[in-house]
């Protein structure tokens, strides 16, 4: 039987300038999908988002998936397979904006 597990790692949380999550170990899953939700967003402010990976938890290297920019509020995702053993979201708000969001990982191995 697979396991299934999800994290929420920041909850309406505000964010301005580049920030990361939490780093998450997940060596045990084959698969992730990070949500993030979007509640307040200034206005002409845009979110750029990619998924950093570590064998380590301490130097992260960018993996190559990244969310589309996100330039509202709503709903976002992407999906993500061969993390290693962590795995963290890494996002920068545009200039001197902010933004207030929800970001979970959902594993499944």
């Amino acid at each position: 039987m697979k396991q299934f597990y999800t994290v929420v790692l920041d909850r309406f949380a505000p964010f301005k300038g580049t920030f990361a999550t939490e780093p998450y170990e997940a060596g045990w899953a084959d698969e992730a999908i990070v949500f993030v939700r979007i509640h307040e967003l200034d206005e002409k402010a845009e979110i750029t988002s990619k998924i950093q990976i570590s064998m380590d938890g301490i130097v992260w290297i960018d993996e190559g998936t990244s969310f589309p920019t996100i330039d509202r509020t709503g709903d976002f995702f992407v999906k993500v397979r061969h993390f290693g053993g962590w795995i963290r979201l890494q996002s920068t708000v545009s200039e001197q904006h902010t933004c207030k969001a929800t970001i979970s990982m959902v594993f499944k191995g």
